[in-house]
């Protein structure tokens, strides 16, 4: 059994991804950063989500001497030409402000017509063995953005993106529903059989 090391900190994404292994007969031990206190958050100077995770799997794998797994993601807004893309967790300045990140792409998209609120979230998983290797996956959440918010389950702009095909926000579906379809569901589910090429 090879260990795997996730970064992250966030216990509810450790949760996902070792469902996502289990249900593909991958029994690979998998921990979360916090494993390794000492070892600093990575900065995200990357201009990609891709570059982020890169950036991140890497240095952790660097440091533990495991095959590390790293995700970025974020809401890409069709008529701000993809933006805030990578910059979506501090649109507003401070980063993880939720309620002002929010709050200020509506104002953004205040006279924006339903035909052009289209938007999609994005995830980038990397996986960076100790030798260097690495492999980038991609998975997508298309939908349309509300003008106001509307559920209460999830983060982010959740309460804005209602998915294709769905009449209610991310932020109105079980977390069932929701990892079912999500962008990182999509990405971690990629990543599936490149472990299994990579770390067997």
């Amino acid at each position: 059994m090879t260990r795997l090391i996730l970064a992250t900190r966030n216990a509810g994404k450790l949760t996902e991804l070792k469902a996502i292994l289990a249900d593909a007969g991958l029994a690979h031990e998998l921990v979360g950063a916090d494993a390794y206190p000492d070892i600093p958050d990575v900065k995200e100077t990357g201009v990609t989500f891709a570059e982020n995770a890169l950036l991140k799997a890497h240095a952790l794998a660097r440091a533990t001497g495991f095959p590390a797994i790293a995700d970025d993601s974020g809401l890409c807004v069709d008529v701000l030409n993809g933006a805030p893309g990578i910059f979506s967790a501090r649109w507003a300045g401070t980063h993880g402000d939720d309620k002002a990140n929010l709050a200020l792409l509506l104002a953004q998209l205040g006279d924006i017509a339903d035909e052009h609120r289209g938007a999609h979230f994005n995830c980038a998983a990397a996986l960076a063995l100790p030798d260097g290797t690495e492999r980038v996956v991609e998975g997508r959440l298309r939908g349309v953005l509300r003008h106001t918010p509307v559920g209460t389950n999830g983060f982010g702009y959740d309460p804005i993106l209602q998915p294709e095909g769905d009449t209610r926000t991310c932020a109105e579906l079980s977390p069932e529903e929701k990892n079912a379809i999500s962008h990182r569901g999509k990405a971690f589910r990629g990543l599936v059989p490149v472990l299994r090429e990579l770390v067997g």
